[in-house]
């Protein structure tokens, strides 16, 4: 097998992997209930656009796989997987699935976050083991998942796991 022809047919499963991802959700979003809420919008059209979202880009992804590739992608840096940062990011969502019942939203998807982003780092060759960095990846999670938490809880009353009874942590 050629190089090229064993490049299309990564990037060809890559698209069919996005393409099945967005089957799957729209599998799940089967089961949701649609029932419109305040804004005639129910809880089911954002796991629906999502699904069709991802449906629409592997479908896409696979058409340009097959008629010559990936236009004009370079190279990654170092061209292999970086199986650390892989760990790394796959240890925040397991623990961000795992804990989001005990910890509560903000902090298991703060937790996840954190993960995430120090792999990400160190993929980068940035400084990642440092206490500032560390600091500063946490707040930068809970600047984020904090209001995400209280949009989806305070305004579209959509129950998300919180940490207290009184629904802002």
């Amino acid at each position: 097998m050629t190089q090229a022809n064993s490049a299309a047919l990564i990037q060809t499963l890559v698209g069919g992997g996005v393409l099945l991802t967005g089957l799957a959700l729209g599998a799940g979003a089967v089961s949701i209930p649609s029932d419109a809420g305040y804004g005639g919008v129910g809880p089911n059209f954002l796991p629906w656009l999502v699904a069709g979202v991802l449906a629409v880009c592997g479908a896409w992804m696979i058409w340009e796989a097959r008629t010559g590739g990936f236009r004009q992608m370079e190279e990654p840096p170092g061209g292999e997987a970086c199986w650390p940062a892989f760990v790394w990011v796959s240890a925040g969502l397991l623990a961000n699935a795992a804990l989001i019942t005990a910890l509560g939203f903000i902090l298991s998807c703060t937790l996840c976050y954190v993960l995430a982003v120090q792999g990400l780092r160190r993929a980068a060759g940035q400084a990642a083991g440092q206490p500032r960095v560390w600091a500063v990846d946490l707040v930068t999670g809970l600047i984020i998942s904090a209001p995400v938490f209280w949009t989806f809880t305070k305004f579209l009353a959509i129950n998300l796991p919180g940490l207290s009874e009184t629904g802002w942590i």
